[in-house]
């Protein structure tokens, strides 16, 4: 019997499709390793309400998930209301990064998240790109509390011109991540997948060499440098399949069936 492990997938792009489906080879994957007796924990950039339907679509009903980047930690239990409750929210003034951005992205559509909700928005954002029902508020509005995590996106612009514009104003006190598109989070300092897992770890007593991460993003690149095996997407960037110690295959090809494969139990 192989020592229970941590297994930390990221959702988009790794477990479900760009068009959020999860297929049935993924599913009968992650399950196997959970019924093998690992500890199987979701850790994404996408908000509570986000997370949850995907938590049943795989059948992990109990454990824990990161959510926000980090900046949340669920525990899971049926017997709870919600069926969970948050563990930890970590929250920082959006204030200064928002007026930094607003001047260096004029064009740009803002999110911050409502814990358990969705989001506030400045303006729509693209269909689908949201969790929950967001919902349209004054640009001061976005500003005038602590919050998880601060969203800002410009469906006219590209990664790259994200990556150079973020590096060229600086922002300080915070931790960012840029996705695969014009898609920048913002989250506390110090606060990332890696030091949520790395809690939750340590409650589940699973010794380091014991862990393992598979993401496909920028927000995965500390959770694949923590990991004992960290494994990249074949869909990931460069620059995340070189933090990582092996690169399995595209989420169209169900590359995460592979690289769970060493942790499920060969039947006779």
């Amino acid at each position: 019997m192989t020592s229970p492990h941590l297994v930390c997938l990221d959702i988009d792009g790794t477990t479900v499709d760009h068009d959020g489906c999860l297929h049935p080879p993924v599913r009968e994957a992650v399950r196997a390793v959970a019924e093998a007796g690992h500890h199987v924990v979701l850790a994404t950039g996408r908000a509570i309400v986000g997370t949850l339907p995907v938590l049943d679509s795989l059948g992990l009903l109990d454990g824990y998930a990161v959510c926000a980047n980090g900046a949340i930690t669920l525990r899971l239990d049926p017997a709870l209301d919600d069926n969970y409750e948050v563990l930890e929210a970590v929250t920082f003034d959006p204030a200064p990064a928002l007026r930094v951005l607003r001047d260096a992205f004029p064009s740009a559509l803002v999110a911050v998240e409502e814990l358990g909700v969705g989001f506030k928005v400045s303006a729509p954002f693209p269909d689908g790109e949201l969790d929950g029902n967001p919902r349209v508020v004054p640009f001061e509005d976005l500003m005038a509390h602590p919050v998880t995590r601060l969203t800002i996106r410009d469906p006219e612009s590209t990664s790259e011109e994200f990556l150079a514009g973020t590096d060229r104003i600086g922002l300080h006190g915070v931790e960012y991540a840029v996705g695969w598109s014009a898609w920048l989070d913002i989250t506390p300092e110090g606060v990332s997948k890696a030091a949520a897992l790395e809690g939750i770890r340590r409650r589940l007593c699973v010794e380091p060499e014991h862990t393992v991460a598979v993401g496909d993003q920028r927000n995965d690149l500390e959770m694949l440098r923590w990991a004992a095996r960290g494994v990249a997407m074949g869909n990931a960037p460069d620059e995340v399949k070189a933090a990582a110690d092996e690169v399995t295959g595209h989420v169209d090809e169900h590359g995460l069936v592979d690289a769970l494969r060493p942790l499920i139990p060969v039947r006779a």
